[in-house]
């Protein structure tokens, strides 16, 4: 979003519209701050009523810059007023209305989190919702994330599948594919309906793929690629997710070398590495990200990234190197990921005690985080991986 969404000169003219915010939610003093907003995923975008501070729309995942307009468009009119007034959002009749009003109570309790009851409130604006209804995308978008939260991931295929036909072709279908897609792979074998929303959705995200002319970010494309090799390897089929992941790379490579500034080029490393190491080619990984390294010093992201993949190909040495580096860089609950990868690098070295060491380390890492970062979760996680230890 930064390096491609921000940076369009079409969005100065919200300047301003809205006072722009930029949370870094690593920082220990922003532990409440995260607390207060729910946040469940990054990047997650928030539109706050100035005189109450309350969220009357929140938006999780990247957006191109006319889905983020019309996103802030539909905040601005909450916040003024209009939708909780009784009146439509924007033009349409008395069925447009009711579903805005909807709607807007759907954003509410999106925004402050609350799952649970924004699914039901955006059921209730489907359907009153018109055929014609604008904001059709947006809202089945934010409520597939609710019920993945929820788990209610029967729930979420099946919304997925009925809802992709008359999403085809815009840009909502990516995010509608894909995290159906995922819902589906996320239910228990045993589940009657679950072959079937695994291949009508796996059919859709392909569909997604092979169309260019939709108007998608390139990490959404990635996003489907990812989840599609998933999908392979749900069905068992080593050769498929090798070709899913090979395709995913070369496309990557082809978006990064039209990068125009490093900014742009570093978009992309996370995803290409996973690809590399899916496909066993790690070392494809190593030129662009010590390019990233030299160009982000500051960053943790390039050395931690080159830890992983040092320690794909085995290379034990230099992946604790790496990872001395970016454990120099690194904070917040993002640590955690980086000792993980440091217990699992002296775990291929054979040094299970500093293994335990690291693991303990990061038990303590993740106890002594604020609330609003501590994760009982990742808690848990981390003590069945020390306890797993011979």
């Amino acid at each position: 979003m930064k390096a491609f969404v921000f940076t369009d000169k079409a969005l100065e003219r919200q300047a301003g519209r809205f006072v722009w915010l930029d949370i870094d939610t690593e920082k220990s003093k922003n532990a409440g701050v995260r607390k207060r907003l729910q946040i469940q995923a990054l990047p997650t975008f928030f539109i706050v009523n100035p005189v109450d501070e309350k969220v009357v729309l929140r938006w999780v995942g990247g957006a191109s810059r006319p889905q983020l307009e019309r996103i802030l468009e539909d905040g601005r009119l909450a916040v003024v007023g209009g939708a909780r007034a009784g009146a439509p959002m924007a033009g349409g009749g008395a069925a447009s209305a009711a579903a805005d009003r909807a709607l807007a109570q759907a954003d509410r309790l999106y925004g402050e989190g609350d799952n649970v009851e924004a699914a039901k409130a955006y059921q209730e604006a489907l359907r009153l919702a018109p055929e014609d209804w604008s904001r059709y995308g947006r809202t089945v978008e934010s409520l597939l994330f609710a019920l993945s939260q929820t788990e209610d991931y029967e729930v979420a295929a099946k919304l997925a599948r009925d809802s992709y036909p008359r999403l085809k072709r815009t840009s909502s279908s990516a995010n509608v594919a894909a995290t159906g897609l995922d819902c589906a792979l996320s239910l228990p074998s045993e589940n009657p309906l679950r072959k079937e929303l695994v291949e009508t959705l796996e059919g859709a995200a392909r569909e997604v793929l092979a169309d260019s002319t939709i108007p998608l970010a390139a990490d959404d494309r990635s996003g489907i690629y990812g989840t599609l090799v998933s999908a392979r390897e749900d069905a068992k089929d080593d050769s498929g997710a090798k070709r899913t992941a090979s395709d995913w790379g070369s496309y990557l490579e082809g978006e990064a070398s039209r990068a125009r500034t490093p900014e742009e080029r570093t978009v992309f490393d996370s995803h290409r590495l996973a690809a590399y190491i899916e496909i066993g080619e790690a070392e494809r990984a190593i030129r662009m990200l010590e390019a990233s390294e030299r160009d982000f010093p500051n960053d943790y992201n390039p050395p931690a990234r080159l830890a992983a993949a040092y320690k794909a190909m085995k290379r034990w040495d230099e992946a604790l190197a790496a990872s001395d580096r970016a454990l120099a860089k690194v904070y917040g609950p993002r640590k955690l990921r980086v000792l993980q990868d440091r217990a699992d690098i002296y775990v291929g070295r054979g040094e299970t005690t500093s293994a335990r060491r690291t693991l303990e380390e990061a038990v303590a890492t993740a106890e002594s985080l604020p609330l609003g970062q501590r994760s009982e979760g990742a808690i848990a996680a981390l003590r069945k991986k020390l306890e797993a230890l011979p």
